[in-house]
């Protein structure tokens, strides 16, 4: 097992990373946190081909185990969907030593998070993230969401769990779209940090598409490794974590226009990604050929460089950039590359952001 620390005071907490471990939770959490009652909140995909092996390890050290089934997907970050999940809380007589656990992809681990930190003011929380995307990124650095219409991500806390547990052998049942959606979160993080991880998952990606384990479990421990020490550095989001935004804000354009179907959001930040490498290079900011190099890596990974129906739907799109979390005065908060692991935050307006876009 490898360990990644989140360090964060007393709210310090590790992730840990082990194949084939999903099972040993249960352990675990006897012997970490000494928790008696566990409410697993996951989505039911995910609860047909994984519930019985994660509830028969907490029963086992005598955890008594709830579960609590939610939609799939973006259909799960609602204020609806939240409110839902309390009353059942309610129904379940959940006190605060009651331990939440988010069990599924990010928009569980979201939920999740978004409900732990709300409930009571507060549960003891711990991911346990069932996709690529999610172990190295929605389930680390305490940020929890729900969506509203006008825009993605806008009604949210941060709040830090307890523990994230991270079996890779689960990804073994995601399709392969899935799969290369959660790289792209990988080459992200990579692409604002580290020139040599980088540069590693330039020769890796087949193995990684075939999940060999030893490439799988060393690419989800640097990513993790980058996120813990970027929100260890910046937790509050003052200005260093907002590069790990990179990406994002044309990606949830991508998919507040969409109205999040027919995308990913792996998929979503792959297209925002090299769409702010070209822009990096159009305002003189990165060297030529950063585009080119990030764009490669991504179609290597399968994923998609080009945002569809952009010009013909650029009104849509201003709209959603209007609206993005990290908007003030006007202008948002681009995150924009000098160059591979080299990345910096530009204030551009909505129209700036577009321009010279087709």
């Amino acid at each position: 097992m490898s360990t990644v620390q989140v360090l964060l005071g007393d709210r310090s907490y590790p992730i840990r990373i082990r194949p084939g471990s999903l099972a040993d939770l249960g352990e675990a959490l006897a012997s970490e946190l000494e928790i008696a009652h566990a409410v697993v909140v996951t989505p039911k995909r995910v609860a047909v081909r994984h519930f019985a092996t994660l509830a028969g390890g907490l029963e086992k050290s005598g955890i008594q185990v709830d579960r609590l089934l939610v939609p799939d997907g973006e259909r799960a970050k609602t204020l609806r969907v939240a409110s839902s999940v309390y009353d059942r809380l309610i129904e379940l007589g959940v006190t605060r030593q009651t331990l939440l656990v988010g069990f599924g992809g990010g928009t569980a681990c979201d939920l999740a998070g978004f409900v732990a930190s709300t409930y009571l003011r507060g549960l003891p929380l711990v991911q346990v993230p069932t996709t690529l995307l999610a172990q190295v990124d929605a389930s680390v650095g305490g940020k929890t969401a729900l969506n509203h219409p006008a825009g993605k991500n806008l009604i949210g806390t941060l709040y830090q769990p307890r523990l994230v547990w991270v079996d890779p052998d689960v990804l073994g049942t995601l399709s392969p779209r899935d799969r290369r959606a959660g790289l792209a979160e990988i080459v992200k993080v990579a692409a604002i940090w580290d020139a040599e991880f980088f540069a590693w998952l330039e020769g890796n990606v087949p193995g990684l598409l075939r999940l060999e384990r030893e490439s799988l479990a060393h690419a989800i421990s640097r990513a993790c490794g980058i996120k813990a020490e970027v929100v260890g550095l910046d937790e509050r989001d003052a200005g260093l974590r907002a590069l790990l935004n990179f990406g994002h804000t044309l990606g949830h354009a991508v998919e507040v226009v969409n109205a999040y179907r027919h995308v990913r959001h792996g998929e979503a930040v792959a297209l925002g990604m090299a769409f702010a490498a070209r822009l990096s290079e159009r305002r003189g900011l990165a060297p030529a050929g950063t585009a080119a190099r990030l764009e490669a890596l991504l179609r290597r990974v399968g994923l998609g460089t080009e945002i569809p129906d952009l010009s013909a739907q650029r009104a849509a799109y201003l709209r959603a950039l209007a609206v993005d979390k990290k908007s003030a005065d006007g202008t948002i908060g681009f995150v924009a590359l000098r160059g591979i692991a080299r990345a910096e935050q530009v204030r551009l307006t909505p129209e700036e952001i577009l321009a010279g876009a087709t």
